[in-house]
Parts: C-alpha cells; structure tokens; sequence
C-alpha cells in the first residue's frame, strides 16, 4: 500500500479527483477505521449467536425483550413499481399549471429512487420568458451540492460558451432532463428515465421555448430517441415533442466532457453558432 505520504502533490490531486468522480464527496470520521476488522467481528457475533444453545424459557423473554427494539426500527418505505411511479409522475406534472407548481410537485414526489439518495433536487432557473431553453443531462457532484444546475467547473465553462453567442444563464431557460443525481454520477436506469421524463417534457411545454439546446450525448438520446453517441447526434437540427408543442432542438457536447477532451471544444463552437444562428433567425437575440 503507497502511504499518501509518497505521493506527489499532482498524483495526490489525480486520487482525489478519482475518488471524488466515483461519488466520494467527503469523509465520515475524523480518524482511519479498518472496515475489514469490522466485518470479521460481525460476522463472528453472528456465529456466536447461532451456536449459543439456548433453554426453552429463553425464547418468549428474549422475543418480548427485542420487541420494542424492533418497533423502534425506522422501516423502509414500500418500493413503488416502475408502472405505478410513471403513472404518479404523470399526474403530478400535468397538474402543474405554472413552472412554481411544477416545482413544488417534483420536490413533494416520492416515486423515484434517485431522489433518495439525492441532497437536492434539481430545478430550472432562469428566465423562462426568453424563448430559450438550454437542457443538461442530470445533476453531477456539484449540482446536488449547490442545489443548481451546472454548477462547478462545468457551470463555469458553460457560462463562458453561452457568453460567446451573447448569453447568459439568467436571460435563459437552464435546467436538466433529471432532477436528482444519480449515485456516483452513473447513468439514469431506463426505468428512472421513464419516471422523470413526465417532469422534463411538462417544463418544456409550460415554458414554450422556440428553440432547445441540448447537452450531453444522455440528453440528445432522451430526445432524439436514438442511440448514438453524442458525435453522431451533435450539429443536427431535430425536432422534439412536448405535449402539443413541437421544438426545433440541436445537441452539442456536454462541458464536463469538453474539460476531459478540450480538443473537442471546435466542435462544440459549431454548434454553438449554429444555435445562435436560429435564434436571430427567430428573433431571439439581436443580429
């Protein structure tokens, strides 16, 4: 075993940086604790308990004594099947008549188990007025944390694209197909999709955008309903349903991808002029 000790301060903030990709936000104890101890010994209680012989009065004192320990367990709240939780989130969005209402129906929404193990949920922001709708994948480490989406460097590096074509976050629409991050960032089960896409479809149809941009080969597949990566989907102008709405949309790459390959950032530039274009073609922006 290395001893951080030895590491350089470059390798040092490569380990952290893994740890903190794979969902490792912060440390629980103040001190080292051998977790491998721990588990031998509770494996070796549980062997003691089963071959401790027991008398035939012991039972029912030892069953009325647990009793109440049991009774004190918090218990778990009963799984909702995928169909049910779909036909739940349905409901909830289409009786949302305000993005506020819609807010407050997806905070109060407990049909999702993303939302269980999620610090915040994730909602647009902006300026939904603008005709203008930007829609990311879903939350990352820094989005649960500040309660926002694209929060963090991804956030930075967005704010930057949406400046060079003459925008900003607060003149937009900004949100994200799911509202809840996902454990160690990985990707949405197909069920969980299901469940969230009532949610994200609704924000479309009350905001009424005139046109969508798309980040991230998880959000341009959601939408386009293909299965291509991200560079096969980006530059082309797609049209998305949302209730009865139809959007004019085009994806690009996601920032956070742009900071893992910025060779990568020529073509998102393209995109980028080719989404401004269309807005000053409607009238969105000044020419």
């Amino acid at each position: 075993m290395v001893s951080v000790n030895e590491l350089s301060p470059a390798e040092l903030a490569a380990l952290l940086h893994f740890h903190a990709d794979a969902g490792v936000e912060w440390l629980l104890e103040e001190e080292a604790v051998d977790r491998f101890a721990e588990f031998e010994a509770m494996k070796q209680a549980r062997r003691n308990a089963t071959a401790a012989p027991q008398s035939p009065a012991q039972p029912a004192a030892q069953h009325q004594a647990a009793a109440p320990a049991e009774r004190a367990a918090p218990r778990p709240q009963p799984a909702i099947p995928d169909g049910e939780a779909v036909q739940q989130a349905r409901f909830a969005a289409e009786s949302a008549r305000s993005l506020a209402e819609l807010k407050t129906a997806i905070e109060a929404f407990n049909g999702c188990n993303l939302k269980h193990s999620a610090r915040s949920t994730i909602f647009a922001t902006g300026n939904a007025a603008s005709g203008i709708m930007v829609i990311g994948s879903a939350p990352g480490a820094d989005d649960d944390r500040e309660g926002m989406p694209f929060a963090g460097r991804a956030g930075q590096l967005l704010d930057k694209m949406l400046m060079a074509i003459g925008l900003d976050r607060e003149g937009i629409l900004l949100t994200q197909v799911i509202p809840w991050r996902p454990p160690g960032n990985r990707v949405a089960s197909p069920a969980e999709m299901e469940i969230c896409r009532p949610f994200i479809e609704r924000q479309i149809a009350l905001a009424e955008p005139k046109a969508i941009l798309l980040f991230g080969n998880f959000a341009a597949r959601f939408f386009f309903g293909e299965n291509d990566t991200i560079h096969g989907l980006r530059g082309q102008w797609k049209e998305i349903g949302a209730g009865p709405l139809t959007i004019p949309a085009i994806a690009t790459l996601h920032p956070q991808d742009l900071l893992t390959a910025p060779i990568n950032k020529r073509l998102a530039w393209s995109d980028l002029l080719a989404f401004q274009a269309r807005l000053k073609s409607l009238g969105l922006i000044r020419k």
